[in-house]
């Protein structure tokens, strides 16, 4: 299982979302451009000491991501999807795709991924910060799968 950033323009949350992914045994791919530098100190103060331990892919481009040979399906947290997250049925080398917090996924992504997931909210409300939305999403498709890290005894 994997996390993928498309485009963060949001140091603190690409920072949550690196501590989120080294925590939980995680890889994170950031496909670049971003809207702001990796050694953001912003960055480095969400991510804490845990950066070092984040598993941290970087790709020039969309079309770089692409290249890369992965062998499980692509799914995007949007909120123009119909199939809620709840309902998805995950398999342990899916890869989780996160939009830009400004701007989501341009249609060429968005047509791209095999399945699009739907966080359910109350009516009138948008969207949650994408580091939640990821925690979210992740934490059951690790129980799913059986990939949520042991508890110590």
């Amino acid at each position: 299982m994997r996390l993928a950033l498309y485009e963060p323009d949001i140091p603190q949350n690409a920072g949550a979302l690196l501590r989120l992914g080294a925590c939980l045994g995680i890889a994170i791919d950031i496909i670049e451009p971003c809207g702001f530098i990796l050694d953001d100190r912003r960055l480095k103060r969400a991510a804490m000491d845990y950066l070092g331990q984040a598993d941290i892919r970087r790709h020039a481009s969309w079309a770089a991501f692409l290249a890369v040979p992965r062998s499980g399906r692509l799914l995007l947290l949007s909120t123009k999807a119909r199939l809620p997250y709840h309902r998805c049925v995950f398999a342990r080398d899916d890869t989780l795709l996160l939009g830009r917090e400004s701007a989501g996924v341009p249609p060429e992504v968005f047509d791209r991924v095999d399945e699009r997931l739907l966080i359910p909210m109350r009516d009138g409300l948008r969207s949650l910060n994408v580091a939640l939305a990821a925690s979210l999403v992740l934490g059951e498709a690790l129980r799913q799968t059986g990939l949520l890290p042991e508890a110590p005894p």
